[in-house]
């Protein structure tokens, strides 16, 4: 009988993986290239439009202002319209407008751009985090978000030589390189709406492409594990959202999501004060995103060992935190290359491990929720640390004070995740407290 629902579990999830994730990668990395590619136009763009490096970072910051406003709003939206009306309507939305931002002119333009991008954007992510959980059993949704998250580095190791080079069409149609680049990045979005709109199931109830008996098995599966989370009541909604459990974990996000967010914005701009081209610097800037993607895939197989979950999160975040501190104590270029690839392992690899926490105490009444605010709370550190290092480069010509600044916030979401499991192992608030040691003891999701 194990070996018939072994057969059956591998089946299921073959098919899963192979008929979902790959349009939600694609749409993810379309996601990131356009949002990560401002990185890149700045090195033409700011001198062009007379940003510094201060405005520079507030304007990449001012795409998570309505981001996290809306982000929530955005989320129930996708559970009550379904999956596939929602994120086609985001994709279609951002694509439009990232590719408006060629027409900015001044440091006001871009802000209200990048403002206008997030808004559009808002929920993507949380989004497709809860649309997965509707789909994967507990046990399987550590590798499976590591799958999907790591669009993060190929997007990046993919759009970031192309976005360098797309820059060396300056002066073609009287457009300057950055305008092109804006422009010819926000196509693909525009088509994979169309894609996602007629392509992609809203639930496993509605998935033509499993036998009956698959159907069956992965429904029963869902309905076991969600059985096993405390009860929850829509009235407590705004209770749970704001329990000091959600806020903790909005606390962690803080301090781990700027690491990404920060260095992605300003590495191209890092590497090109060594002297290279424009070019060159796109090649040069992908290496640490390939070791970021080994981090995504190796960090991600280990949080799923029993017992690993917390222990992947601990490894990845102290990796990230000695590599920031050595780039910003080392200065000679191929050092500092060594220790931000170190870096970029590390909070590329933090990221999956940590989304594979919030969804073990979550009920299925208040999990797109509970995602969105640990994602949009979280991310206030993407709208403030941007700008943080901007300042510290206009202050004193260099990066290094920024790298400690953001090792400090690292080490500030060790601090939280180490009080978030004291609490869950053995805290006077949990509604369920054997429930949760047991949980916590098998570091796996509510099935083990």
């Amino acid at each position: 009988m194990q070996l018939a629902d072994s057969s059956m579990e591998k089946r299921v999830i073959g098919k899963l993986s192979w008929r979902l994730l790959p349009i939600l990668v694609a749409g993810y990395l379309i996601a990131i290239i356009d949002r990560a590619n401002i990185g890149i136009a700045a090195l033409t763009m700011n001198a062009d439009i007379g940003l510094t490096a201060a405005t520079f970072g507030l304007a990449a910051g001012m795409f998570f202002i309505p981001y996290i406003l809306l982000e929530l709003p955005s989320n129930l939206a996708l559970e009550k319209v379904g999956a596939r009306w929602w994120i086609a309507r985001i994709m279609f939305t951002w694509g439009l407008i990232s590719g408006a931002h060629m027409f900015v002119w001044n440091d006001n333009s871009l802000y209200v751009m990048r403002a206008l991008l997030g808004a559009a954007e808002a929920g993507f992510f949380p989004g497709i985090v809860f649309y997965l959980t509707l789909w994967f059993p507990a046990a399987w949704r550590g590798r499976i978000v590591s799958s999907f998250m790591a669009s993060i580095p190929v997007a990046l190791i993919i759009g970031t030589p192309i976005s360098s080079m797309l820059l060396e069409m300056h002066g073609l149609l009287g457009l300057k390189g950055w305008q092109w680049m804006f422009l010819l990045e926000a196509i693909p979005a525009i088509v994979l709406a169309f894609v996602v709109l007629f392509y992609l199931p809203n639930r496993p109830e509605d998935a033509t492409f499993l036998a009956a008996d698959e159907k069956r098995w992965l429904l029963d599966r869902l309905a076991a594990e969600r059985s096993q989370l405390p009860p929850r009541k829509h009235s407590n909604l705004l209770k749970m959202l704001f329990s000091p459990r959600v806020l903790l974990f909005c606390l962690a996000y803080y301090g781990l999501t700027n690491l990404n967010g920060a260095i992605s914005t300003f590495l191209p701009l890092i590497i090109s004060e060594t002297g290279l081209s424009h070019i060159q610097t796109g090649f040069v800037t992908i290496i640490p995103y390939v070791f970021g993607l080994a981090g995504i895939l190796l960090l991600g197989k280990l949080s799923d060992r029993p017992g690993s979950r917390l222990l992947a999160n601990y490894l990845a975040l102290f990796i990230s935190m000695f590599g920031l501190l050595g780039a910003g104590y080392f200065s000679e270029p191929i050092v500092r290359m060594v220790f931000l690839c170190g870096a970029a392992f590390g909070f590329f690899g933090a990221m999956p491990v940590f989304w594979s926490l919030p969804s073990q105490f979550l009920s299925a009444s208040v999990a797109a929720g509970g995602i969105a605010m640990i994602n949009s709370l979280g991310n206030l550190s993407s709208v403030i640390n941007p700008w943080i290092i901007g300042m510290i480069r206009d202050k004193t010509g260099s990066y290094n004070t920024g790298f400690y600044w953001l090792a400090a916030m690292a080490l500030l979401s060790v601090v939280t995740l180490t009080l978030i499991f004291r609490l869950w192992k053995s805290g006077p608030h949990s509604e369920n407290q054997n429930a949760k040691k047991t949980h916590f003891r098998n570091g796996k999701g509510v099935v083990r």
